[in-house]
C-alpha cells in the first residue's frame, strides 16, 4: 500500500504562482511514477502531469505546458507540482496519484493509489 497526501492549495489570483505537494509513503518511492490529475467544477477528471519512477521523463498535458513543472524528490519522498502564471481555468481539486506501471501514465486508471485531493481556486 501507499498512501499520499497533498498540500500547499488554496486561494490565488490569476496570474500567481503555487506549489503544490504530495507526501507518499508505505512502499520504496522511487518504485514509482507519479502523476497529478485534477478535477473543475462540472468537469471530468483530467491529466495535468506525470513524472516516470527515474525522473528522467515527464508530460504534461497541453493546457498546462510551460506553466507548470512535476519534480519529485526521492529522499523526501514527495512530489511536487510548480504552478506559475495560473489561470482561472487551472482551478480545481488536484490530485496526487501513483503508479508501478511504466506505461500510460497520462491515463488515470494507470494509477493504483491516488491521495484525497486539494482544492486549489483561482480568482480574476
Amino acid at each position: 500500500q501507499v498512501q499520499l497526501v497533498e498540500s500547499g492549495g488554496g486561494l490565488v489570483q490569476a496570474g500567481d504562482s503555487v506549489r503544490l505537494s504530495c507526501a507518499a509513503s508505505g512502499r520504496p518511492f522511487s518504485s514509482y511514477s507519479m502523476a497529478w490529475f485534477r478535477q473543475g467544477p462540472g468537469k471530468a477528471a483530467e491529466f495535468v502531469a506525470a513524472i516516470n519512477w527515474s525522473g528522467r521523463k515527464t508530460y504534461y498535458a497541453d493546457s498546462v505546458e510551460g506553466r507548470f513543472a512535476i519534480s519529485r524528490d526521492d529522499a523526501e519522498n514527495k512530489v511536487y507540482l510548480q504552478m506559475n502564471s495560473l489561470k482561472s481555468e487551472d482551478a480545481a481539486v488536484y490530485y496526487c496519484a501513483a503508479t508501478i506501471n511504466i506505461d500510460y501514465l497520462q491515463i488515470a486508471d494507470t494509477y493504483e493509489y491516488w491521495g484525497q485531493g486539494t482544492q486549489v481556486t483561482v480568482s480574476s
